[in-house]
């Protein structure tokens, strides 16, 4: 659920607040964490902070209770400050039971609060996270602060009234612990309570076990000793420039964004997909939006839904479609047919950590080898990159552009961090977009009154015909065609012309996208940190740190990857040294290797876990030792 907030400047905060905290929320995946994550999220927005989320799910469907691998977490940093990545380590970190405990505690940071439930650290419990002795009783734990009590039992006393069962009782542990963890930042339950009726409008018993446990978790807060370990803080809200503000994820900036370009293109969109985690959720958005001339499908499978999208776009639609790299790879000899037809297609791929199944529900940035060249024969194809949550609605508009304007599908990459993670988002205003609107090939076009469906214009674009246009009848398909009529020839001669045109129509993109800039340092110097989607955050403060150290170092993000800035070369060679971090094994740096033969050395990343800014400020260290 968005929040939407009016924004104006305000000041930060001058007392020894701190300017910004991070809370981990950690149980089984059937605890709630998501929610109870999503939910706080929307009462930070609400209080003005800005902030950044990273929800971890387990890739396993239901792991078995109390497990190691079943620990869903879900990361919130927020303050009074800019925000751009859900931090680093910790401040407080909630542990629903020992396994969420024992799989997130090296990441908290030393002196940060344990928040547990010891109503769940049983023998049971202890033995599935492989604990031979509780860590709350063995002075395992005594870096940190702890605050220990039953949750459980204390949620159990707080619905008694609406005559729960045990196991619907405890399903409200985690509106109990969002209670106090409001209570400890100061946040205003109206919104929630508002919420959690609507979600519980059919049984409004489950409605009020809830909101029993929300406050009953506040009231803690209020009126217990809890000591020196916790103590209500209130977070300023950050400056912002005046606006209208709503919290957005990455699928549904994806989501917004297409049905803008859409709009923008003057087309219907037709949808054709195939759930597959994470992408799944840009179909759940989608199929929403009916009222915007939205076509949805779901598909039997990936090949059908990439299909039943070209099949729109030769009929006049913008067709979309999305998955994640095991989908993509299905589509790959659809997309073929894409390029060679040469239709308007935006493909999206929400990146996943593989190969293979892989991580389904872990993030990763591999698909870069396959998202420039991974189908069959050359087949040019631009590629686009969002670098946040809310980037990823100006790219995909982006992407309908390329698409539309130069008849090629194109492909936006986000990947799991981007689509599942939040922040806040000033609504733009509809009149500052340009438009792009389809003209459709409506007579012909040749003094010889015969049709020319592959005559490209000066920037090598054939036009778009929509079928059962009266005396427009043609030819297309993937069999290779000859110059200007379409007609099948696979000659030698005129394989080597089509394919140089379609490369050359791909190539000249590069002149009709912005130039490549510096997003934080100087033009030239001795090292540049070159990124690409989701690492734009810790490397933006990684470098803003080094530089308030007076480190000669800067910031280039790439979004548009394939083809890539005109002035992109020349601007790599501007610096001594260049660094690539990217969570996977090199990808972008070899293709800056390639394009550019610039010695770009890799910063490598492949826990399924986004980078920290302190692994990146230590490469930056090393490299200007």
């Amino acid at each position: 659920m968005a929040s939407v907030v009016e924004a104006g400047v305000q000041d930060r905060s001058t007392d020894n607040t701190p300017e910004a905290v991070v809370v981990r929320f950690a149980g089984d995946s059937g605890d709630g964490m998501q929610l109870t994550g999503g939910q706080f999220t929307l009462s930070t927005a609400l209080n003005g902070n800005d902030l950044a989320t990273f929800p971890d799910f387990p890739s396993e469907i239901r792991a078995p209770q109390g497990t190691l691998f079943g620990v869903s977490a879900f990361q919130i940093n927020f303050g009074s400050t800019e925000i751009s990545t859900a931090g680093d380590q910790p401040d407080v970190l909630v542990a629903m039971n020992p396994a969420a405990l024992k799989v997130n505690l090296a990441s908290l940071k030393q002196g940060g609060l344990i928040i547990a439930d010891t109503g769940e650290f049983n023998k049971r419990n202890l033995e599935k996270a492989k604990y031979e002795v509780s860590p709350l009783e063995d002075g395992s734990l005594a870096k940190w602060k702890v605050l220990a009590f039953d949750i459980s039992a204390l949620t159990m006393e707080s619905v008694k009234p609406f005559g729960l069962g045990n196991k619907e009782a405890l399903r409200c542990k985690n509106m109990w612990t969002l209670g106090l963890a409001l209570w400890m930042f100061d946040r205003d339950r109206g919104p929630l309570i508002d919420w959690l009726k609507g979600k519980f409008a059919k049984n409004p018993v489950l409605a009020d076990a809830n909101i029993a446990a929300l406050n009953a978790g506040h009231a803690y807060g209020e009126t217990a000793e809890l000591g020196g370990q916790v103590r209500q803080q209130h977070i300023p809200a950050a400056p912002q420039k005046p606006g209208l503000y709503r919290t957005i994820t990455g699928a549904e900036a994806v989501s917004l964004g297409l049905v803008t370009g859409a709009k923008l293109a003057d087309l219907p969109m037709f949808f054709g997909g195939y759930p597959i985690t994470p992408a799944s959720a840009i179909l759940h958005y989608l199929a929403k939006m009916k009222e915007f001339g939205v076509t949805t499908f779901q598909a039997e499978d990936e090949i059908a839904a990439v299909a039943s999208a070209i099949g729109a776009a030769y009929a006049g639609s913008l067709g979309v479609t999305s998955s994640s790299g095991p989908g993509i790879a299905l589509k790959g000899e659809a997309l073929g047919l894409a390029v060679m037809t040469e239709l308007p297609l935006v493909v999206v791929n929400s990146q996943r950590g593989g190969p293979s199944t892989g991580l389904p529900t872990k993030t990763e940035q591999s698909d870069l080898y396959q998202a420039i060249y991974g189908r069959n024969g050359d087949t040019p194809m631009p590629v686009i990159a969002a670098r946040s949550p809310a980037d990823a609605f100006e790219c995909a508009i982006e992407a309908c552009r390329l698409a539309v304007q130069f008849m090629t599908p194109v492909m936006l990459l986000t990947d799991g961090y981007i689509g599942n993670a939040a922040e806040p988002w000033k609504v733009p205003d509809p009149a500052t977009f340009e438009p792009f609107p389809v003209k459709f090939l409506a007579e012909h076009n040749n003094e010889g009154g015969k049709i020319l469906p592959y005559k490209r214009d000066e920037n090598g674009v054939r036009p778009w015909i929509k079928p059962g246009t009266p005396g427009m009848m043609h030819r297309i398909g993937g069999i290779e065609k000859a110059k200007d009529t379409g007609d099948i020839d696979y000659s030698p001669a005129v394989h080597q012309m089509q394919t140089d045109a379609r490369k050359d129509k791909i190539d000249g993109i590069a002149n009709h996208i912005p130039a490549q800039e510096v997003s934080q340092g100087t033009e030239g110097g001795k090292l540049a940190l070159v990124g690409w989607g989701s690492t734009f955050g810790p490397i933006h403060q990684a470098v803003r740190r080094a530089r308030a150290k007076g480190q000669d170092v800067s910031h280039i993000h790439i979004r548009h990857i394939w083809p890539m800035p005109a002035n992109l070369g020349d601007l790599l060679k501007s610096y001594d040294k260049i660094i690539v971090p990217e969570m996977n094994t090199g990808q972008l740096k070899t293709v800056l290797r390639d394009q550019y033969l610039v010695d770009a050395k890799p910063l490598n990343k492949v826990s399924g876990q986004p980078f920290t800014i302190a692994e990146i400020e230590a490469a930056i260290d090393a490299a200007l030792a």
